[in-house]
């Protein structure tokens, strides 16, 4: 390999949520900033809410009624 064309390696690079979380991690950046994080994102705490404009989630959930009664145990003969 070449001399001097890689950069530094920092095994304790030090990352920083915007919510005031942080954490280390390997990097070539000494420190990292981060807009959100898994403790702050709202997938991760359980808070992540559907925006639905068109009823569509509403459509998908009578769809999903129709086809579990569909597929009730028939009766044996």
């Amino acid at each position: 390999m070449r001399k001097d064309i890689h950069p530094t390696y920092y095994p304790d690079a030090k990352v920083r949520c915007a919510c005031g979380n942080e954490w280390t991690t390997g990097s070539t950046m000494p420190e990292i900033s981060a807009v959100i994080c898994s403790k702050c994102h709202p997938f991760y705490t359980g808070q992540e809410k559907i925006v639905d404009t068109q009823g569509r989630v509403e459509k998908f959930k009578k769809r999903l009624e129709k086809t579990t009664q569909k597929a009730s145990p028939k009766k044996k003969m």
